[in-house]
């Protein structure tokens, strides 16, 4: 089992930044690859990163390439995400998850924060 919660969405000027923290409980956080998703009002569920249990290892999607940064500190059970030059279309509520080492399919999600970016 493992529990998530997000933190440091809000409300940010287009070319602005924001840090989202996801703080896990459990244990065993260290083993499972951790990914971000967003989902816009009206949109399908996107992952925009992902990184593997070590946390040398990334992907991004290529909407956000360049300008967010995915982070783990596996001795705080924590994953960051930070977010550059900001876009209004990166307006969602984002979502970490801890992702099966098997498949890499989501396991356990967190309950989301806000980002609203304004032009």
């Amino acid at each position: 089992q493992v529990q998530l919660v997000e933190s440091g969405g809000g409300l940010v000027q287009a070319g602005g930044s924001l840090r989202l923290s996801c703080a896990a409980s459990g244990r065993t956080f260290s083993t499972y690859p951790m990914g971000w998703f967003r989902q816009a009002p009206g949109k399908e569920r996107e992952s925009v990163a992902s990184i593997n249990s070590s946390g040398d290892r990334t992907y991004y999607a290529d909407s956000v390439k360049g300008r967010f940064t995915i982070s783990r500190d596996n001795a705080k059970n924590t994953v960051y995400l930070q977010m550059n030059s900001l876009e209004p279309e990166d307006t969602a509520v984002y979502s970490c998850a801890a992702k099966s080492p098997r498949t890499g399919a989501p396991l356990y999600w967190g309950q989301g924060t806000q980002v609203t970016v304004s032009s």
